[in-house]
């Protein structure tokens, strides 16, 4: 009983940055409707800048951490709008599209191996005290992670809720030539989410490297498929369903894991085919087809 114990609270853990990474990867397909598979690459180089500004800069961790999430906004924002763009304008097939994403993921996981070599490189930070929870053992950096996840979290549900640029977005992903037709500037709306998303990316790139312990140019891009299996379980395009995904399979990797740390991988990837073999369109069916028209 107590391992399972811990295991949950590493599953809570691996959840929050889950679930921060799967809400950024699925507010970008909900408003752009682009399967962006060099999601994982932002992670990668957010996490990196972090740690320039950490190891090299001798900053605070935290701020380091801030720095990382502003390096995830600037690469997305550059990204969405010297790459994806043009070929939306032009009116390329989704399926272009995504290999459009793979290309870009290509070329930045190979500039971050350039870069930064095939070693493993870790955060400076000093030792700190457990603190038990429930039976549950956490770091205080690991309190701080999943309190930042609940926080941004919170912060864009308040967002869509209660904001104009969030029922904006909401406007814009149900159907952005109606949104358009209302007076609602598309052209900002989807610039504001790359750049949340890309926020969320960096702020979930940094926390999964402090996590890890150690990272590479490879990290986000192996931890993309769990993003993916998160966003694709509570449907593509869903921030709610999105979180309930992150919940479910980061609690329950880290419980196979009890059995073989290698199992964790497989059980994400089974719930993902048992929810699109049972209920392919996700747990949250009410607005998976989102036709955001990026042409404007």
């Amino acid at each position: 009983m107590s391992q399972i114990v811990l295991s949950l609270g590493f599953g809570l853990v691996t959840a929050s940055i889950l679930a921060m990474g799967a809400v950024g990867f699925t507010l970008q397909f909900g408003v752009t409707n682009l399967f962006n598979l060099a999601f994982g690459e932002s992670m990668t180089v957010s996490a990196f800048a972090a740690y320039i500004g950490h190891n090299d800069l001798h900053w605070n961790m935290w701020l380091a951490m801030a720095v990382g999430g502003l390096a995830g906004m600037a690469l997305s924002l550059v990204i969405s709008h010297l790459i994806y763009l043009p070929f939306l304008r032009r009116g390329t097939a989704q399926f272009a599209m995504v290999m459009v994403t793979v290309a870009v993921s290509i070329i930045l996981k190979n500039v971050l191996s350039a870069t930064s070599g095939s070693g493993f490189y870790s955060y400076q930070l000093p030792p700190e005290r457990p603190v038990h929870v429930l039976g549950m053992v956490f770091s205080p950096r690991q309190l701080v992670i999943i309190g930042l996840a609940v926080a941004s979290l919170l912060g864009l549900h308040a967002l869509f809720r209660y904001t104009r640029l969030g029922k904006a977005m909401r406007a814009t992903s149900d159907d952005a030539g109606l949104a358009r037709s209302v007076g609602i500037p598309t052209t900002h709306v989807i610039s504001a989410a790359w750049l949340l998303s890309g926020l969320l990316a960096g702020l979930a790139g940094v926390a999964l490297a402090m996590d890890l312990g150690t990272f590479d140019f490879n990290m986000g891009g192996n931890f993309l498929l769990i993003i993916v299996a998160a966003a694709v379980f509570g449907s593509v395009g869903e921030p709610y369903g999105a979180i309930a995904g992150a919940l479910v399979i980061g609690v329950a990797s880290e419980l196979a894991a009890i059995v073989n740390p290698e199992l964790k991988n497989v059980v994400a990837f089974g719930i993902l085919v048992l929810v699109l073999l049972l209920r392919p369109e996700g747990l949250i069916s009410g607005r998976v087809q989102m036709r955001a028209e990026v042409a404007a």
